[in-house]
């Protein structure tokens, strides 16, 4: 096995949902498994069946993995502390993506623009709270002047 590094995300109870939402904005393979799918034997806890024991999507440059929580703790998730970074090819490519996400329930955080350090960026937040962030480096986006929106 080779060494790499994945996001990890726990939804209280939305795990799948998001999972599954991601999936269709993002394509790449899922990989879903519900604690009713597994062995129950020597879990030092009683979780629901139906909840996300671990889920993974594999996508072009990355992983995201993640699983429901199983505490009753009421979580955070909308934050501009953290966000998911995906660098893609072109800015039709990430303004393609922002727009699933928003037409999904989303919404924009930052508009998707010329970066002052070269490139394109931008930022929605999709309807489960998660800020995604959307990057184009200069070299690639073959498009120069105002962003077209």
């Amino acid at each position: 096995m080779s060494t790499s590094l994945a996001t990890y995300i726990s939804l209280p109870g939305q795990t799948a949902e998001a999972f599954e939402h991601w999936h269709e904005v993002f394509g790449g393979r899922l990989n879903l498994l519900r604690y009713g799918d597994v062995p129950m034997e020597g879990m030092p806890f009683e979780p629901d069946p139906q909840a996300v024991a671990h889920v993974t999507l594999s996508l072009p440059g990355g992983e995201l993995a993640g699983g429901d929580a199983t505490d009753s703790k009421d979580y955070p998730i909308r934050d501009t502390a953290y966000s998911l970074l995906y660098t893609v090819e072109s800015p039709e490519a990430a303004r393609d993506l922002i727009g699933k996400l928003i037409s999904g329930g989303g919404s924009e955080n930052m508009p998707f623009e010329n970066a002052p350090w070269g490139g394109w960026y931008g930022q929605a937040f999709d309807r489960f709270g998660v800020m995604w962030a959307f990057s184009v480096d200069a070299g690639e986006s073959g498009e120069s002047g105002e962003a077209a929106g």
